[in-house]
């Protein structure tokens, strides 16, 4: 369960003080799909950020399974997030010099164990199963993008975090992205806390929310 309780974040640019997530209470249990939508600036990411571990809030709290997240040291807190955590951003941001399955595979280097036949059944999964060995110069933005996707799966974290997870994949391949997001919550009743501009995106999810101005706002 990810309980947020008073969290809040601004931050200062140029003398301004930008409000970017206001004081706000949400609690998402295990295995909920979440979809918070909203325009480019409106706190989404920032949002993210602060649910996985990843920036500190101003105010309030972020507690995992009943442990709150800033409670722990850096060391385990890193720990944490390679564990509970996979995270999907806007840009796939693979490592250049190695190949798709070795992308894939990077976050096992904090000792989870995974092999090489998980992270091509994942490849496979995402439909880049024959292209496991090529790098990322060799690929297009949108299959970058899903080696990313694959990438956030191999630690089989109980907790995914997409900020904008298709934005760079054509509309049949995006179907087929979040089809595979729907199964792996249904099947692994894994949490799923995905961001949007896209209100259709959006109502793909059971709990839906609106992020306005640092605001949020539950959706019917």
């Amino acid at each position: 369960m990810i309980e947020l309780k008073g969290l809040s974040k601004t931050y200062t640019v140029s003398a301004n003080l930008i409000k970017a997530v206001l004081p706000l209470d949400l609690t998402i249990q295990q295995g909920e799909f979440v979809s918070i939508v909203g325009h480019s600036g409106s706190g989404k990411s920032t949002f993210l950020g602060l649910v996985g571990g990843i920036m500190r809030p101003d105010t309030g709290t972020v507690t995992i399974d009943g442990k709150n997240v800033w409670a722990y040291s850096d060391r385990d807190l890193s720990r944490l997030r390679n564990e509970k955590f996979g995270f999907v951003y806007q840009f796939a941001s693979l490592i250049p010099t190695l190949t798709a399955i070795e992308n894939v595979l990077l976050p096992t280097v904090f000792g989870m164990g995974k092999n090489t036949a998980e992270a091509a059944k994942l490849l496979q999964l995402v439909g880049l199963g024959e292209k496991a060995d090529r790098y990322p110069s060799e690929l297009s933005g949108g299959e970058q993008q899903r080696v990313a996707i694959a990438r956030a799966f191999i630690n089989d974290p109980p907790i995914i975090l997409a900020d904008e997870p298709t934005g760079d994949l054509d509309e049949e391949t995006e179907a087929a992205i979040m089809a595979f997001f729907e199964k792996i919550n249904k099947e692994k009743n894994v949490t799923m806390i995905m961001v949007t501009h896209s209100s259709e995106l959006a109502l793909r999810a059971a709990k839906r929310f609106r992020m306005k101005q640092g605001t949020l706002e539950q959706l019917t």
